[in-house]
């Protein structure tokens, strides 16, 4: 009886253990790239994505030139 209560409080605190407070001295070191998704793309795949979705939308993404929906672009 006592493990399951226990096991109950565990699985009932787990989600606290989540929620912490970073200190700006803090970010640094948790905005690293070893922190990052390893399904995240970066670099020259991430650019080559976003111009991809922008050629076959047509439509422009938010910093970047509007495409043509052709496949050309200015």
């Amino acid at each position: 009886m006592r493990a399951l209560s226990l096991t109950l409080l565990c699985v009932l605190l787990s989600p606290l253990a989540g929620c912490v407070r970073v200190k700006p001295f803090e970010r640094g070191k948790l905005a690293s790239a070893a922190m990052a998704p390893p399904w995240a793309e970066e670099g020259m795949a991430a650019e080559y994505d976003a111009k991809l979705l922008e050629t076959q939308t047509g439509a422009g993404l938010a910093g970047g030139a509007p495409g043509g929906g052709c496949g050309c672009t200015q």
